[in-house]
């Protein structure tokens, strides 16, 4: 079983955003490093000592800018220290701009309303980005494994959506409320329950089926999951993509805890269960959640039940 995770502290925008913000910073970079006396030229500014020291060591700072936005996974502090950079930019070039007449006036003015609007920029992105790790931000779960039973069997009885408590462990009812629509109710820290209600957006019977938490969920979600004929013809491919936007406060802090430090458990652990009920007709079933170490020894489980002969007849027919 393979599985794949990424904790996203910011929304996905605001981390392109950022690493635009991280590609211009290295672009100049480069220039004030390895080319200063043009960029001196093309920008306006004299052939001083003073500009001709100050010039490479601003590039060296883009430099440092674009190492943190390009390689780190925090785009508001390194975002908050452009905004530093360029309040110094422009009072460099106001000053600069009281000392100039003519053609390099000019330049200094062009350059001046292109370094106010990076300004702007940097201040939307680092602003943006605070307010988003605020939030909780987002985690996204992938992960893949294989089930030794026909595709439309495997699609069937996912698609009866109120079997996916029975191998989904964070799941306390799935309730099927239109054609397309359910209500969902799942365990949570501090011996919290959460709800949201939700509606399949995206279906291909016996291929695939994406739904999303529509309203005001507690823990807005998607989800979908593809259902791939295995090489052998026997069997099916189950791929599962799961994100959740965590909210903040205390319980967000322990699910991003959770997520932290053992981010595979939770649909490793959904998928495994998946395999056992289709595969064998048994599988253990946990009524909590499994809401990493530490949440599991706080709150603990109650005692793992089987799931019950008219469960498992329910899924053998579905």
């Amino acid at each position: 079983m393979a599985l794949r995770t990424a904790k996203r502290e910011e929304p996905g925008r605001v981390r392109r955003r950022g690493r635009v913000l991280g590609l211009v910073s290295l672009g100049l970079g480069v220039a004030q490093v390895a080319a200063p006396h043009a960029v001196r030229r093309l920008s306006g500014v004299d052939d001083s000592a003073t500009t001709r020291a100050v010039v490479p060591l601003v590039g060296a700072r883009e430099l440092v800018h674009a190492a943190g936005l390009l390689a780190g996974r925090r785009v508001g502090p390194w975002s908050w220290t452009r905004v530093a950079g360029d309040a110094m930019d422009l009072t460099s070039l106001v000053v600069a701009l009281g000392n100039r007449r003519g053609q390099r006036r000019g330049r200094l003015v062009g350059v001046t309303g292109v370094v106010l609007g990076i300004t702007a920029l940097d201040v939307l992105t680092a602003v943006q980005a605070t307010r988003a790790t605020g939030r909780g931000g987002t985690v996204e779960l992938t992960a893949t494994t294989t089930v030794r039973r026909p595709v439309e069997e495997v699609y069937s009885f996912w698609r009866d959506l109120e079997n996916l408590p029975s191998f989904m462990g964070h799941l306390e009812e799935v309730r099927v409320t239109g054609e397309k629509t359910s209500r969902w109710r799942a365990t949570a820290p501090f011996g919290r329950t959460v709800e949201w209600d939700a509606e399949i957006t995206d279906e291909e019977p016996g291929v695939r089926i994406g739904w999303t938490s529509t309203g005001d969920a507690d823990v807005p979600n998607t989800g979908k999951v593809w259902f791939v004929p295995a090489p052998d013809g026997e069997s099916t491919e189950v791929h599962v993509v799961m994100a959740y936007e965590i909210p903040g406060g205390k319980i967000g802090k322990a699910v991003a805890r959770y997520f932290g430090e053992e981010p595979h458990q939770q649909v490793d652990d959904d998928l495994r269960r998946l395999k056992q009920v289709l595969e064998t007709g048994e599988v253990v079933r946990s009524d909590g959640a499994p809401w990493g170490k530490r949440a599991r020894e706080e709150f603990p489980q109650r005692p793992a039940q089987p799931l019950s002969p008219e469960e498992l007849a329910k899924g053998a027919q579905a």
